[in-house]
């Protein structure tokens, strides 16, 4: 019940997703998509991934405002990690580190995933409330989005903000396309706002593109470079007759 995200880790053929209304995880097998069990998390799990340099799979609880860390072979419960706040999204560099925007304090929290442990906070003020990021590896940038209109742009190694793009309203989902060099922010009033590094520590907006109203969660397709924005369209319900 109250299915948030899904993570996938494919060297095990296992999938596993975060049940918000259930505060459990389930793990399912990726080829027949049998149930295999249910974990116990944190309060509400929203954000869910896979860590390949760990082999585990993170929970991120809203309510709890901790991590829930899962061995992805045993299926048990390694750890709870506290967050300091309530987690949203959150992405990995496959190497030891994952990032999570903390949305009520305005903050990226690094994880080391080997120690699992949080290893640094960084403030993303004047930010508000960041939701979706996209994270460029090679460069250590991490593009969070933020209800403020803005896309904020951390350096993980300079330890600081280095921009701030502007982007339009409700954004939730954001990401970054290594092969391309762009970052995106899905916003919910209809726009995908497109913005790429010119050069080191210089960014531009390249475009707003118009997508449907309510379309604020994308995925990137690293191969083909398409974007996906799940959107839906409402009707007024049909008038019952007597």
């Amino acid at each position: 019940p109250g299915v948030h995200g899904i993570a996938v880790a494919p060297e095990f053929n296992r999938g596993f997703t975060s049940n918000g209304k259930a505060d459990t995880a389930t793990i399912f097998d990726l080829k027949t998509l049998k149930v295999l069990g249910d974990v116990k998390t944190g309060g509400n799990p929203d954000a869910i991934l896979y860590d390949p340099a760990s082999k585990k799979v993170f929970t991120f609880n809203g309510r709890s405002k901790d991590a829930t860390i899962i061995d992805a072979v045993s299926g048990k419960v390694v750890k709870t990690i506290a967050l300091g706040g309530k987690p949203e999204y959150s992405a990995t560099d496959g190497k030891g580190k994952i990032y999570v925007n903390i949305e009520d304090t305005n903050e990226v929290v690094e994880i080391d995933s080997l120690k699992t442990r949080v290893s640094r906070r960084f403030s993303l003020l004047p930010c508000d409330e960041p939701t979706g990021m996209g994270l460029d590896m090679e460069h250590h940038r991490v593009y969070s989005g933020c209800h403020s209109k803005t896309m904020t742009i951390l350096d993980s190694t300079a330890h600081r903000v280095i921009a701030r793009m502007p982007i339009g309203e409700k954004v939730d989902g954001n990401g970054f396309d290594a092969g391309t060099g762009l970052a995106f922010s899905a916003n919910g009033y209809g726009t995908l706002t497109i913005v790429r590094e010119t050069s080191p520590g210089k960014f531009e907006v390249v475009d707003n593109v118009p997508t449907q109203r309510g379309s604020r969660t994308m995925a990137i397709d690293p191969k083909t470079h398409n974007i996906y924005l799940p959107g839906a369209q409402f009707t007024e319900p049909a008038q019952s007759t007597p």
